[in-house]
């Protein structure tokens, strides 16, 4: 008897509708698996035999026959062994299914019968709602982040093969209901704990208003690690969108934070100077998500950037372009999004002190250039914002000069969003960062005094068109903080004012 149901595998945070056919007929005992599977699908014949054994049913004698459909799909996980056993037992008339077309099921099992959590629940529960599936068999430990689907679908959570074939029998559970509660995250840290530095609170204000890149540059110990890290409390939360990327991203890397299992708000990451190009732009044997993907829709920080090896910053180009990464193998493309806020902190020279006014400077001219060179021009071009964190003035510490607490800053930058969020609602982007050459001559339109002043910054300084266009998206978040409609003569000036790196020189 051939029987048929269906599962999921993923690609990226994609999800993919895979048919289970399986087939026992007559002759010597044999289990296989085809379907261009990889190890751990191979493996899942011992998972299978096992669990169906300890759940109180008979493995059936026969030749089995396992066909994940299409065939030309590569997949991988082992959330396939769930409805392979199911499969099985329909197959072998120890259960009957009068509507299995109608559910889908994923869930890895245990030699016991018990259900482990998968990876990639959500963007699979997502997929078999787009085509149409509404009763989802899954297991209990993936429930909460299921919970971000449209409500008019059923979740049916279980702990083990049992009370799966108990629940096709009896139908007597009830579809599993939950609402993720938003709720305000509580930081232990504050932009007021920075004293003084209020020049790099305003740089990093606007960036975090527009999603800017930015780089902070100065001495050891004047705060540049200290105010990075508070970025993301200045940052507004995620909206239903954005949470659904970032909780698919997570659970496809099986790297879910929250405890309910939904990401909620912006990642925050800091990944150590010796990561490898894997670690960084996603790869490995199962072309995992790496750091730029983690950060999607948030933060990506890279503490002393300049100790990062020149190989792996340059792969930070396309990403930083193009808002996402594509990752070739010999089997296929897998496509993460990758729309993040870089934030880097260097030092101006090996021993940190050039131009700091601090103390002096041991590097010759020779080192200072070779230590700034593992920025490559089309990285820093890439790089909206520069600004110069000099150190802390002894009155500034004194008399604990900390200015604006993190909530009175969250509260610009989320005004401001919303106004870029309502301008580009028609334009598949949501920050000035993401403009086009198209939009920032729709939106960012110049009056004489400004042309002007932009004509000598380009022809003086000799400044790149990327450089010069990303001077004018600064320029339109500088007025979306004033809730101005139209970019003025300051605006401009302040914006040119961030394009200016060590030595003072406009980049």
């Amino acid at each position: 008897m051939s029987i048929k149901l269906f599962s999921a595998s993923f690609n990226g945070i994609d999800g993919n509708i895979v048919t289970v056919e399986v087939d026992i007929s007559k002759g010597l005992p044999a289990f296989n698996i085809v379907g261009l599977g990889d190890m751990s699908i191979k493996e899942s014949k011992e998972r299978v035999r096992s669990a169906i054994e300890n759940s109180s049913f008979e493995f059936p004698l026969g030749r089995i026959t396992v066909n994940l459909a299409p065939a030309d799909l590569r997949k991988e996980g082992s959330l396939f062994d769930l409805p392979i056993a199911v499969g099985i037992l329909f197959a072998s008339e120890q259960i009957n299914i009068c509507d299995v077309e109608k559910f889908l099921f994923v869930g890895e099992l245990s030699l016991s019968g018990e259900l482990n959590k998968i990876r990639g629940a959500l963007p699979i529960v997502i997929e078999g709602s787009n085509k149409n599936f509404k009763n989802f068999i899954i297991p209990i430990h993936n429930i909460n982040e299921c919970s971000l689907i449209i409500k008019d679908k059923n979740i049916y959570p279980f702990k083990n093969l049992n009370q799966v074939i108990h629940f096709f029998q009896y139908r007597d559970l009830m579809p599993y209901k939950n609402e993720v509660i938003k709720k305000e995250k509580e930081y232990n840290i504050d932009f007021r704990d920075v004293c003084g530095q209020n020049s790099s609170k305003r740089a990093l204000e606007i960036a975090a208003a527009g999603n800017h890149n930015i780089i902070m540059f100065g001495p050891p110990g004047s705060g540049k690690s200290m105010l990075a890290q508070r970025i993301p409390t200045i940052l507004p939360n995620l909206d239903y969108d954005e949470a659904l990327e970032v909780t698919k991203i997570y659970s496809v890397s099986g790297n879910l934070r929250g405890k309910n299992g939904v990401e909620l708000f912006r990642p925050f990451r800091n990944p150590h100077h010796t990561v490898t190009p894997a670690g960084l732009i996603g790869g490995g044997n199962r072309v995992s998500p790496g750091e730029v993907s983690l950060a999607h829709n948030g933060v990506l920080f890279l503490d002393e950037i300049l100790e990062f090896k020149k190989n792996v910053l340059e792969l930070l180009r396309q990403p930083l372009e193009d808002k996402f990464i594509e990752i070739t193998r010999a089997y296929g493309k897998v496509k993460y999004p990758s729309n993040f806020m870089l934030v880097a902190a260097m030092n101006p020279c090996p021993c940190g002190y050039f131009a700091s006014g601090q103390r002096k400077c041991l590097c010759s001219e020779y080192e200072r250039k070779r230590y700034l060179n593992k920025l490559s021009g089309p990285l820093i071009d890439r790089i909206d914002m520069f600004t110069f964190v000099g150190p802390s003035k002894y009155s500034d510490i004194k008399e604990q000069n900390m200015g604006e607490p993190s909530s009175a800053i969250k509260k610009r930058v989320s005004i401001a969003r919303d106004i870029q969020k309502s301008r580009f609602k028609y334009e598949s982007i949501n920050t000035n960062s993401q403009m086009n050459v198209k939009l920032i001559k729709r939106y960012c339109k110049l009056d004489e005094k400004c042309e002007s002043i932009m004509k000598k910054i380009f022809t003086n300084y000799k400044i790149s068109t990327r450089a010069y266009y990303r001077i004018l998206k600064v320029s339109r978040t500088i007025a979306d903080l004033k809730n101005k409609e139209n970019i003025v003569q300051e605006d401009i000036i302040e914006a040119i004012n961030y394009r200016k790196f060590i030595n003072g020189n406009i980049i």
